[in-house]
């Protein structure tokens, strides 16, 4: 059996799918639609298996958004795989009039209904209380108390699904159907074997909008709307008005409003007064994205450098002990070294969405939407773009799927091409090890850490380049169609610190497995064409390092071998290959093997380098990845590799480089063309040379 828990965005549901389904979940897309749905497993009162579908929320059944059109085709194709047995609408009870519309509409399909009141808790706080009993002798359905954000009521409903499931009962609310359209209204019914009159209004005044109609098909129902002079906007207001008017009638009866409670100031709408206020918003939003990023490098500093050398012990220990072979070299070098470029950065990772994740529960992360909403639309950019961008903080590939919300495409499509300007997780590793390298960890005013300050500086260059992106893109595309962005404001809560745990175990677990597979694998692969190369320049490298070094012992002839080895290898010669082209950056073969390494996943970087300067590193002082980057001296020059300009040229380019495989993967996956992601790569990549380009000459 498919239950469907279906509501308005911010009522809670995704809240209760979790609760009632545990880690039984998984994360698909739906048939023929990159549209994201989250199915999970849960057992009802009888023991068994019930399969639930948190569908996208939505406000009513007429979309304006890929995500809300998917609501509707599965609620009126009665053969699309997920129409569900049983739909769980669950409600705002603070805001009962406003939920109620999307309930009936979804009551009125045909679909069996259980109403779920979530937010009893910040209903009562503003002075509404609800009759649960004649509500549901009212509408006809069950009705349940739930606290999603809880868990609490979560019995209840089980056996309320485990009922509603046996009897099926439906029960309809308005009729809509006015004489003249009862004739085509029972033909469209037949034709499609539908369940009420309702569903075939919606297939009569939506038909653009059901893509799992055929041709023959849509002709059929524009005949038919033809014939009636059928205006569907004039339609769905009338509708809309008719259900408010309805429900307002029955609320009514059933809701008793405390007058003083209710219009006095909630605790949430005073914060709000100076959290979300025209200046006052933004110095404490930048003020809390520094104390973030100061803790980034702080607090994560500790636990980061017992990772580093705990690394650098296990990999001088087993040096000591195994004999030497290529075994032992792949083992240290390759896999070990590629997995500390890897746990190194757990901390940083762990605290950095430790903060997002207290944000987000807290209620204040809805508000720093609402300030760059605010902030962007002086750029010409889509209020709604306003997800994205903040979401791209974390990761680049579900920021660009959530565009999905935006109706308009040209809004949309820009709104895709510049969120990977904006400084993801993947690059924190890279900022975090360069800033490390070349900025002192002193204090401005004795408070304000400089190296905090350079990694806020940078994600706020990715915040504007891509408000500046949006403005020409904007310009380009010619789009000037207005829009509106409407976001519901959550109450303000504790943080639950048990999800908080989770996210972080959840985000980590994510950067080890997904992104730490890739580091791992190409860690090996690289040390495999480091360590191996063609012909005699390769084969012949001792013998050419004795020959032009006589006298010196076998340990001062030993790294100035592996270094020739190195140069002449496989890897090697790629990177001296492609050092022409990169060489006006700063960068020498080394980082130029980096550079295309990380095209895989932008993290991988830090692994690379990481198995680069451990072939042939055997001083004790370079056992770890720091001190190993911070020694590295550039043989023709003198001078360290990872000078001041070098370091702050790698930090611009990474700030607008496009080199994430998975996200052009993404972005040509939402476009249905190679045409944008190609653009993309070529703008954001021409972007970063020359920005790159810029800085280090400037600095040197």
């Amino acid at each position: 059996m498919i239950v469907a828990l279906i509501g308005n965005p911010n009522c809670g549901k995704s809240s209760l799918f979790n609760h009632l389904t545990g880690l039984r979940q998984k994360i698909g897309n739906f048939p023929g639609v990159t549209v994201d749905k989250k199915v999970g497993f849960c057992k009802i009162s009888d023991g068994s298996d019930i399969q639930v579908i948190d569908l996208p929320g939505t406000y009513s059944l007429y979309p304006n958004s890929l995500d809300e059109q998917v609501v509707l085709e599965v609620l009126t194709n009665q053969n699309h795989s997920d129409y569900p047995d049983l739909a769980v609408i669950v409600v705002d009870s603070s805001n009962l009039k406003r939920n109620l519309l999307l309930f009936e509409e979804v009551n009125d399909l045909g679909i069996p209904t259980v109403l779920a009141l979530n937010m009893l808790d910040v209903a009562n706080e503003i002075g509404v209380s609800i009759n649960t009993p004649k509500l549901e002798k009212l509408l006809g359905i069950p009705v349940v108390e739930v606290n999603a954000r809880e868990g609490i009521g979560l019995e209840g409903l089980k056996l309320t699904i485990f009922r509603a499931l046996e009897k099926k009962q439906v029960h309809q609310n308005l009729e809509l159907v006015s004489e003249e359209m009862k004739p085509a209204v029972k033909q469209i019914k037949e034709k499609f074997s539908l369940k009420t009159d309702y569903a075939a209004l919606h297939y009569l005044t939506q038909t653009d909008k059901l893509s799992f109609l055929g041709q023959n098909d849509q002709r059929f129902l524009e005949d038919i709307a033809t014939d009636l002079k059928l205006d569907a906007d004039g339609f769905q207001a009338k509708e809309v008005m008719d259900r408010y008017r309805d429900i307002g009638q029955t609320l009514s009866q059933v809701v008793e409003i405390e007058s003083e409670k209710h219009n006095s100031l909630t605790l949430t709408q005073k914060i709000d007064n100076v959290l979300i206020h025209r200046f006052w918003g933004y110095v404490i939003f930048l003020g809390i994205l520094f104390l973030i990023f100061q803790s980034v490098f702080t607090l994560a500093n500790y636990p980061m450098d017992l990772i580093d050398g705990g690394i650098a012990s296990l990999n001088d220990f087993l040096k000591s002990i195994l004999p030497e072979s290529k075994i032992t070299d792949l083992l240290t070098d390759g896999l070990i070294a590629g997995i500390g470029g890897v746990v190194i950065f757990i901390p940083q990772i762990a605290f950095l969405f430790a903060f997002i994740s207290i944000l987000e529960e807290s209620g204040y992360m809805a508000r720093v939407v609402v300030l760059m909403d605010k902030l962007i639309r002086r750029f010409g950019m889509s209020g709604k773009s306003v997800v994205p961008l903040i979401s791209s903080m974390a990761c680049a590939v579900p920021a660009i799927m959530s565009a999905r919300t935006i109706g308009n495409w040209k809004d949309r499509l820009i709104t895709i091409m510049v969120t990977p300007l904006m400084s993801c997780s993947a690059r924190l590793p890279i900022y975090t090890i360069l800033i490390a390298l070349v900025v002192p960890d002193d204090k401005l005013f004795g408070l304000f850490g400089f190296q905090g300050l350079a990694l806020m500086g940078l994600y706020l260059l990715g915040f504007f380049s891509a408000l500046i992106g949006g403005w020409f893109l904007k310009k380009i595309l010619k789009t000037n169609e207005r829009t509106f962005f409407v976001m519901e404001l959550p109450t303000y809560k504790k943080p639950r610190w048990k999800q908080v745990g989770f996210t972080i175990l959840e985000k980590v677990k994510t950067f080890v497995f997904e992104a730490g597979k890739v580091i791992v694998a190409i860690s090996i692969i690289l040390w495999v064409l480091a360590s191996y190369g063609p012909g005699e320049g390769f084969s012949k490298a001792e013998e050419r390092v004795a020959a032009q070094n006589i006298g010196l012992s076998s340990d001062e002839l030993e790294p100035k071998i592996a270094a020739e080895k190195l140069q002449n290898s496989y890897a090697g010669l790629f990177g001296k290959f492609i050092e022409p082209a990169i060489k006006p950056l700063g960068y020498d073969w080394k980082i130029g093997i980096a550079l295309i390494t990380s095209f895989a996943a932008r993290e991988v970087f830090v692994g690379t380098i990481s198995t680069i300067y451990s072939i042939g590193a055997d001083d004790a002082d370079d056992s770890t990845i720091k001190s190993r980057l911070k020694n590295e001296i550039n043989p023709e020059t003198g001078e360290p590799v990872f000078s001041v300009a070098t370091s702050y040229s790698l930090l611009i380019f990474y700030v607008f480089a496009m080199m994430c495989m998975s996200t052009i993967a993404v972005v040509y996956r939402e476009t249905k063309s190679w045409k944008w992601p190609i653009i993309q790569l070529v703008y954001m990549s021409a972007l970063a040379y020359v920005s790159a380009f810029a800085v280090y000459w400037f600095l040197k």
